[in-house]
């Protein structure tokens, strides 16, 4: 179905070519999951499946990239829509229309299918993807998750042979991934549909993929079954790392696999010490920097609001994790706190950072507004707002509008106004060092500019910090220099609040989990107590070795390091 015949891709503003002679051949009907660390080429890799390279990248493409015979070469994305469908990394790229149904059958009217056909296709897409309650939408209304599975669905209504999905499951929570990724599993073995899928976090995808592609960064493409390329990939799932660490053959894929093979292992740890996941927060000094009382959020023309009167306690020195199914309400409350967003009801107040209210730290906090100097961020100046409460949203991008990281730096600091703090260009050197200032800010991998818009915000010196989905298109290396970042944060006195899906992230980051589900929090308490208590978010690690209370692979090894040494 698709070939790759001594295939090289070489950029004009890069030295080595991202591809090098590249031979492959994925049969119909297969699942290729693709692998590597940001920026190795693999959106590289399958952009030049649909012909957007290099006809629409730029770069030269060397060799033959053939899609159910038709050389890509040749024949331009516009003439092989009929047989490959799509989905980037960001829907909202991507849409054409403005509600969920006309964006399920607009690329079917591009293609000419006949109205009968097209209200059939559209009602079974609706049902697949859990998107009927939504088919009267405004697309820009939708949650970022509900936003991917529209995408998703308007790809798989044209019926194409072959599906190529950048990301698709990165801000889908922990059911509707599966259900997504069962959706196209069917697709597979019912239909024979081909499928190269790109993604991150591949706790999610690996125990359905036929085979690995794997792009360790020097151009090559490694192709071969998923446990044997596991073996030795600098980048695997937990569970996956797991079976390393405890020698398991063959190397599990899946948590089935795992608890099948981990009888012998959790006999080993069962009464032994277990590390904490992460150094516990300093229960001295945590100050309280936010407190929202009854916080409510309705929308014009929605029956139920989208925030039910939530009551939310920030302290100093404490990341807490945001969770919940898509829809429930986790980014109309960040955008409530932050105070540029809807709020229909209820209270926020913020004490400025580094604010000396006159009281001993961690002494007992006097009410909000009293003797705290707290002000509330949707009250008061743009300006003043940004130095209570920084938040980084789902797409970092919405924040970047000039030419260049050095303006976009510079614009900061003329905004920020802070003479005190570090400049945004010594922030972002901290965060991300390296970066050239005369970089367009588009053209930075999702994890600089992840950083370069957290300076931004940073160089007002908030003591709140929100970040709205931050691990989307990051890898693993890349999630855990986003841990770090967040700890020295944390260490810093401020308040961090990471709203995600992204139960391994959390594992190893979070001190505290807060759960929302259709408006209301449900659940607040140490990320332990509540990760663990929940089947859905719970990490692997966690569901292969319960009832032992272990969250993360580094916890494992910690704890059998410490028992091999006893033995000796």
């Amino acid at each position: 179905m698709i070939t790759f015949d001594h295939v090289s891709v070489q950029y004009d503003d890069t030295v080595e070519p991202v591809l090098t002679d590249v031979d492959l051949t994925v049969e119909e009907g297969e699942l290729c999951l693709v692998v590597g660390h940001t920026g190795v080429g693999k959106s590289t890799l399958l952009g030049a499946v649909n012909g957007l390279v290099p006809h629409f990248t730029g770069g030269t493409l060397y060799g033959t990239v053939a899609v159910d015979g038709r050389d890509t070469a040749g024949h331009p994305p516009r003439e092989l829509a009929d047989v490959v469908g799509v989905v980037g990394q960001d829907p909202l790229d991507g849409f054409v229309t403005d509600t969920v149904e006309e964006e399920l059958a607009y690329a079917m009217e591009q293609l000419a299918v006949p109205p009968a056909t097209m209200r059939k296709r559209v009602e079974e897409t609706l049902d697949l993807l859990g998107l009927a309650d939504l088919r009267h939408r405004a697309l820009h209304e939708l949650s970022g998750g509900q936003q991917q599975r529209v995408a998703i669905g308007s790809v798989l209504t044209a019926h194409p042979r072959v599906l190529v999905l950048d990301e698709p499951t990165s801000a889908l929570d922990p059911t509707a991934a599966e259900e997504v990724l069962a959706a196209i599993t069917r697709l597979v073995h019912d239909l024979g549909v081909t499928v190269l899928l790109a993604e991150h976090r591949l706790e999610r995808v690996v125990q359905y993929a036929d085979r690995v592609l794997h792009l360790p960064g020097d151009g090559r493409v490694v192709s071969g079954p998923p446990a044997e390329i596991f073996r030795t990939t600098t980048i695997a799932p937990p569970v996956v790392e797991l079976g390393r660490r405890a020698d398991w053959t063959p190397l599990p894929l899946s948590v089935r696999d795992a608890r099948r093979a981990a009888a012998p292992l959790r006999t080993r740890l069962a009464g032994a010490p277990v590390p904490a996941a992460r150094p516990p927060a300093p229960a001295a000094g945590r100050t309280r920097l936010l407190d929202a009382r009854g916080v409510s959020v309705r929308y014009r023309g929605q029956a139920l609001p989208a925030v039910r009167e939530a009551d939310v306690e920030l302290r100093g020195g404490e990341t807490t994790a945001l969770m919940g199914r898509n829809g429930s309400g986790k980014s109309s409350l960040l955008w409530a706190l932050q105070g540029s967003g809807t709020r229909t009801g209820g209270t926020v107040r913020v004490v400025p950072f580094g604010a000396d209210s006159g009281r001993e730290r961690g002494s007992r906090d006097p009410g909000p507004g009293k003797e705290d100097g707290s002000r509330d961020p949707g009250a008061v100046a743009a300006t003043e707002a940004r130095r209570l409460v920084g938040l980084v949203p789902q797409t970092p991008t919405d924040l970047l509008y000039l030419e260049s990281v050095r303006q976009e730096l510079d614009q900061a600091d003329a905004e920020s106004a802070h003479p005190d703090g570090p400049g945004a260009r010594a922030i972002l050197d901290r965060l991300a060092p390296g970066i050239d200032g005369a970089t367009h800010p588009r053209d930075l991998s999702e994890g600089q500019k992840l950083a370069l818009v957290l300076a931004i915000q940073l160089s007002a010196a908030p003591g709140v910090v929100l970040l709205d989905e931050p691990t989307r298109g990051l890898d693993y290396r890349a999630k855990a220099q986003l841990t770090a970042i967040l700890d020295e944060l944390a260490a810093e006195g401020r308040a961090v609040v990471v709203s995600t899906h992204d139960v391994e992230f959390v594992a190893r980051t979070a001190d505290r989990v807060v759960v929302m589900a259709e408006g209301e929090i449900v659940a607040d308490g140490p990320a332990a107590e509540v990760v663990v208590a929940s089947p859905v978010f719970a990490p692997q690690v966690a569901k292969v070795l319960a009832p032992l209370p272990y969250l993360t692979v580094e916890q494992v090894s910690a704890a059998l390091t410490t028992a091999e040494a006893g033995a000796r």
